[in-house]
């Protein structure tokens, strides 16, 4: 990655919302901070400050949310913890486009460069900031060419409101195409052991332009973990939509997981800690989004990017879980048909 974002430097941290309404905050640490973290550490409304604090005296300096988690309020958090002058010690990515109904229901994705223009106003004021560091669709508009969208924050890169642009969940030609328009810093995309579709070719294109990844999921919403829905569970997103979760997939996918728990044992790490690790060891180019629900569970994590692994090591946590292996896809079929990624 060549652009300015590559002199912040130290840790990252993502600020999310999950579909239940839990505050989430994630960390990890990044050489490069455009290709950052996921993971969720778990907050009532008003602790939300004081994690993001916790996180920025940690010395986490890129905080990651989306305008629409929690319709706003995240963004409100970052705000709080930015007070006392740590806006500038922050590198502050943020992705838009999703639309939301008052029921917390989704309605689509904006990308009309009217669109870009509203939202990013609307996030300035929330954030109390003069510009974001890093602005990106969180989905491709189909109703949109990208180079619409990508113009339009170019223009507000122009103006000084936007410093990088990023991209989400796209594949390899959308890549190209928004890139010929302005130069892509980041994209962000899902990447774990049980998730790989990237290498086929859009890791490549990122590698060739020189843009980095940001890999969320990469414990896979708590499956590598272990950390999965209580069977009497009401309501569970990953339950409701996501195939891995659900029926046989999910305990031949709990056999992997016991293996590379049996690993980590010998390594003297936790399956978690492998997972992170391993997605950390792809490249200087990719930097894992940790997650975590309690702050014991961020310490787990940022633990977990100290590691020192060897070749057999990872070669072994590889092994462990095998892509042929897993069962079921990460989403459902009618969601993936919207991920330009997944095309």
């Amino acid at each position: 990655m060549n652009t300015e974002t590559s002199q912040v430097g130290g840790p990252v941290a993502q600020v999310v919302d999950d579909d239940r309404g839990h505050t989430l905050v994630a960390a990890s640490t990044a050489d490069d901070v455009t290709a950052d973290g996921d993971g969720k550490i778990g907050a009532a409304k008003g602790v939300g400050k004081l994690v993001g604090q916790r996180a920025l005296d940690a010395g986490i300096t890129l905080l990651d949310t989306g305008d629409f988690y929690g319709m706003g309020h995240n963004e409100l958090l970052i705000r709080r913890a930015l007070g006392d002058g740590k806006r500038k010690h922050a590198f502050i990515s943020v992705k838009f486009g999703a639309l939301r109904g008052p029921d917390n229901s989704w309605g689509g994705f904006d990308g009309r460069p009217q669109a870009v223009k509203n939202f990013l106003a609307y996030t300035l004021k929330r954030l109390d900031t003069d510009y974001i560091d890093l602005y990106r669709p969180a989905r491709l508009d189909p109703d949109v060419p990208i180079e619409d969208t990508i113009g339009a924050i170019a223009d507000m890169v122009k103006a000084g409101y936007v410093r990088h642009i990023g991209l989400s969940e796209v594949g390899a030609d959308t890549i190209r195409r928004a890139h010929a328009v302005h130069p892509i810093a980041d994209l962000q995309i899902e990447y774990s052991l049980m998730s790989r579709g990237i290498e086929a070719s859009i890791l490549p294109t990122a590698r060739e332009l020189g843009i980095s990844i940001t890999a969320y999921g990469i414990l896979s919403r708590g499956l590598l973990s272990g950390h999965v829905p209580n069977a009497n569970a009401k309501g569970d997103i990953r339950t409701l939509r996501m195939p891995r979760f659900q029926g046989n997939n999910l305990a031949r996918n709990l056999e992997l997981v016991d293996t590379l728990r049996q690993l980590g044992t010998r390594l003297n790490a936790t399956a978690a800690q492998l997972a992170i690790a391993w997605v950390k060891s792809r490249g200087d180019d990719i930097v894992p989004l940790i997650g975590a629900r309690r702050r014991a569970q961020l310490y787990e994590a940022l633990q977990a990017l100290n590691l020192q692994l060897d070749e057999a090591a990872l070669a072994q946590i590889d092994a462990a879980v095998p892509t042929g292996r897993v069962a079921g896809t990460r989403y459902a079929a009618a969601q993936l048909a919207h991920l330009d990624s997944e095309r």
